[in-house]
């Protein structure tokens, strides 16, 4: 009995040992092994927004002729933004915003909206020298004269330019003189005009802040017409004025320091641009002007091919490439003014924006504007700006009137191409 009673005993201790030792063994490793699985690794923070970049001044390699300046930049409205702000802050015109953004709310886009910004420009089919100015495209191209072997620089700035029926000349001409603060003479024409509407203007408009001509201006051997400030920045990017070139006041400022008196200034009409860039040759869509009296709907194509000219038809077969005439035709028919490669085959509207830079809403580095000064007018001061863009008497037309530079059916201006002294009441504006 006593042997049996210690056997159960030293099993009874044997058995505790053992599950005491599972457990000690077992605890730290069962608990190991239950330990929860890593966690993913964080999601990387979006990328920083890059600064934007300078929109009025590029340098053409001499050794490239490209004919593409600047980058399509992508940006977002904060809660207090108008378009008009953006496109102030960006060195873009009115026009030149509301045609890249279709659909968005001029007055009030909204927090965190994209917001494309078209300062990616193809350059006028023209001589880049001295002044050269797209009035389809609202935009105005200051060639510096330079030295053999030194790098061509351009510099570009939005304006607004003549109403229909007042319609900005196309031709060549001269700058003729330079005034500080000038003074303004409006002609007999738009003495009536004034009184007709209710709203007489006095003979002689001094210097300051109702004066439309703004704080500077290039006088033009056209003697009704001048390049100048304005004291209505809204209105760049605007058919405002009543044949005039319109700049915004820090523009005008650069620009006038800049050219010389006897530069050449040469407008032309160009709705639709092409030139090559990084070996393709890409398309500049801005649509024709109201008053444009080519029929581009029913001749479309024909014109387009015009365009081209035989120096670009000429590089085209050189290179060996052909022009995507679907795409292009795509894009004139809903011009955005953002240039596409149609040269390329899988180039689209959709993928130069997709490939776009997203930058801050800010003014770039080196701005002339200080985002302060001159801000855009609220809306309700806009539209009565507006309201003057398209004058219901459409009887008072270009053609009714030569000595502001009526352009004949076939595009041509019947405007002087040598230069003039100015008439002792210079400047409609």
């Amino acid at each position: 009995m006593r042997t049996s009673s210690i056997a159960r005993a030293a099993g009874a201790a044997l058995l505790a040992t053992s599950v005491v030792a599972c457990s000690l063994l077992g605890g730290p490793i069962a608990a190991q092994n239950k330990a929860a699985p890593p966690a993913p690794p964080a999601t990387p923070p979006p990328p920083a927004e890059a600064p934007p970049a300078e929109a009025y001044k590029f340098v053409i390699d001499p050794r490239h002729e490209d004919d593409v300046l600047g980058v399509v930049q992508i940006t977002h409205a904060t809660k207090a933004d108008t378009l008009t702000d953006i496109a102030r802050r960006f060195s873009v015109g009115y026009n030149e915003i509301q045609r890249a953004n279709p659909g968005v709310d001029m007055w009030l886009p909204g927090a965190g909206r994209q917001v494309v910004v078209p300062t990616q420009f193809v350059l006028p089919d023209a001589p880049h020298k001295g002044i050269v100015v797209n009035v389809a495209a609202m935009r105005l191209y200051y060639f510096p004269p330079r030295k053999r072997g030194e790098e061509q620089v351009v510099y570009t700035y939005p304006i607004g330019i003549g109403r229909v029926g007042w319609k900005t000349p196309a031709g060549v001409t001269t700058v003729v003189r330079k005034v500080k603060n000038p003074t303004w003479r409006p002609p007999a024409d738009i003495l009536k005009e004034h009184r007709a509407d209710g709203d007489p203007l006095p003979a002689v408009v001094g210097p300051g802040p109702d004066n439309p001509m703004g704080n500077r201006a290039l006088y033009l051997g056209w003697p009704e017409y001048a390049i100048h400030g304005t004291n209505k920045p809204v209105g760049v990017g605007l058919r405002v004025s009543h044949g005039c070139m319109h700049l915004f006041p820090e523009d005008i400022l650069q620009l006038y320091e800049m050219v010389p008196i006897g530069t050449q200034v040469r407008v032309v009409n160009q709705p639709f641009v092409f030139g090559w860039h990084r070996g393709e040759l890409y398309m500049r869509a801005f649509g024709s002007l109201q008053d444009d009296r080519r029929d581009w709907q029913k001749a479309e194509h024909q014109l387009l091919a015009k365009v081209l000219g035989p120096k670009i038809e000429k590089e085209l077969r050189l290179r060996n490439e052909h022009v995507r005439w679907d795409l292009v035709e795509q894009l004139a028919r809903d011009p955005r003014g953002v240039p596409v490669a149609v040269t390329d085959p899988s180039a689209s509207l959709q993928q130069a924006l997709a490939d776009a830079p997203k930058v801050q809403n800010r003014l770039p580095d080196g701005a002339a504007w200080d985002g302060k000064t001159d801000l855009p007018m609220d809306q309700k001061t806009f539209e009565q700006v507006l309201s003057k863009v398209d004058p219901a008497d459409a009887s008072h037309t270009a053609s009714d009137s030569p000595q502001h530079g009526a352009v004949s059916a076939s595009g041509a201006s019947n405007a002087p191409n040598a230069p003039s002294a100015p008439s002792a009441s210079p400047s409609g504006t």
